[in-house]
């Protein structure tokens, strides 16, 4: 019998991709590059993504020890025309770190981990594996330095830096881009190169903000400095409801842009639990009230908990971690949830009143676990808009707030219609923005 014609077309795409897929394995081999398919006892482990309402099957995994192996992988990609996808960590919302669809050879870097300190020059050598948790105590445990960077202790390096890399020590020591003294990449024709502000100048530039479109870091080299011995941390609750919200907003915008001091790092958390204004103070808790006290006044704010401590210690706090900065191995924590982000010169006007009727009209009938958090990204003194928006690639640097809005389930699927809430969120907030006053 004759099978029809899309039947037919469909067994010659299946045939050629087992063809692709074993010529891949065998450059692989020959290449002594470590690899898993399919049929390997930790595939599922590797394989899965973070969010799992987006799943890809990649075509085989490589778990390679050096530079060379990653080298080795590219090639084997090209050869065979297999799209070739780092992983450092996998906590893409999107599973991009599986590729974005099937079919990708996914290299897999968490054997590159390395956390090295000189401490005669401050320099900081770090594989791109290596997880932010493992990257701050490693560091302080070996010299008592530090770097900006993010507190998820889970995220990988790699994929933080290369796009940014914000966190509660921004405002004061800028991004985690910023730090990066040079860097190891493979390149997509598999050649090895060291990057820096003077080495290959244009591919650095590039790998700072969009590295993941230029090439495979396989090291980083980070400037430091000498880590904080007094760090405050602090809980703000807010009253806020939806009429006095957008005053509220409107208040933080003067603050963040025209008064607050570059020592004071914090954000707007919300959920349907309430809200509050969250941060660390770089000092004690009189240069807390000292530097936040104006601002709640006006807001009607009060600070609800707070506690001094080291650099460790204000990692750990917000860590959203039992085990603190310590990450488990193996590492295999998922959650089914839909994000967006947005990024902003200012949050006033009707922009800040669609976004406050959103938050308490329509964000408040969602009975999934939502939560929004607005980084304090720029404003006064901040160290990110010290530097021009062209330094790097990273095209965010002249934002004032960076907001994630997120929504996932306890258990089940995401719902088909759940994607309208964060989208509606995004565009009432953004409608009656300008081109170029968000993101």
């Amino acid at each position: 019998m004759k099978l029809p014609a899309s039947l037919h077309h469909l067994g010659l795409l299946a045939a050629t991709a087992h063809a692709t897929t074993h010529l891949l394995l065998a450059c692989l081999s020959d290449a002594h590059v470590p690899f898993i398919t399919s049929s390997s006892p930790n595939w599922p482990l590797l394989a899965s993504s973070f969010n799992i309402r987006i799943t890809y099957i990649p075509a085989a995994i490589v778990i390679p020890v050096s530079t060379s192996q990653v080298a080795a992988a590219v090639a084997c990609g090209a050869a065979n025309n297999v799209k070739v996808t780092p992983k450092a960590g996998g906590h893409s919302y999107a599973s991009l770190s599986l590729g974005g669809e099937d079919g990708h050879l996914v290299v897999e870097l968490d054997k590159l981990d390395g956390v090295k300190l000189d401490n005669s020059t401050g320099i900081a050598t770090i594989g791109p594996g290596a997880r932010l948790g493992d990257v701050a105590v490693g560091i302080y445990d070996q010299g008592k330095r530090a770097f900006s960077h993010g507190t998820c202790p889970a995220v990988g390096i790699a994929g933080h830096v290369l796009h940014g890399g914000y966190g509660m020590s921004s405002r004061n020591h800028g991004l985690a881009l910023d730090w990066v003294d040079s860097m190891t990449v493979v390149l997509d024709n598999a050649s090895v190169v060291d990057c820096s502000a003077s080495v290959h100048a244009s591919l650095f530039w590039a790998m700072l903000g969009a590295g993941s479109g230029f090439g495979i870091a396989t090291e980083f080299r980070f400037r430091t400095y000498e880590a904080p011995e007094v760090v405050t941390w602090f809980s703000a609750a807010l009253g806020w409801d939806g009429e006095t919200a957008v005053g509220g907003l409107e208040e933080l915008e003067r603050f963040t842009r025209y008064r607050m001091v570059p020592e004071l790092n914090m954000r707007l958390m919300a959920s349907a639990n309430g809200s509050s204004l969250d941060g660390v103070f770089y000092g004690d808790r009189a240069g807390l009230d000292a530097a936040l006290g104006p601002l709640l006044e006006r807001i009607n704010g009060s600070i609800a908990t707070a506690g001094t401590t080291g650099w460790i210690g204000g990692l750990e706090r917000f860590s959203e971690s039992p085990t603190g900065l310590e990450v488990p191995e193996p590492y295999d924590i998922h959650q089914v949830f839909y994000s967006k982000s947005l990024t902003l010169t200012g949050l006033n006007g009707t922009s800040a009143e669609n976004f406050a009727d959103y938050w308490f009209n329509v964000a408040f009938d969602v009975d999934r676990i939502w939560w929004f958090q607005l980084d304090l990204h720029g404003g006064a003194r901040a160290a990110i808009w010290e530097l021009d928006n062209g330094v790097t690639s990273y095209a965010h640097r002249d934002k004032l707030y960076i907001i994630q809005f997120y929504d996932r389930v306890a258990e089940g699927p995401y719902p088909a219609n759940g994607f309208q809430f964060l989208d509606g969120w995004v565009d009432a907030t953004t409608q009656p923005l300008e081109w170029g006053e968000w993101g």
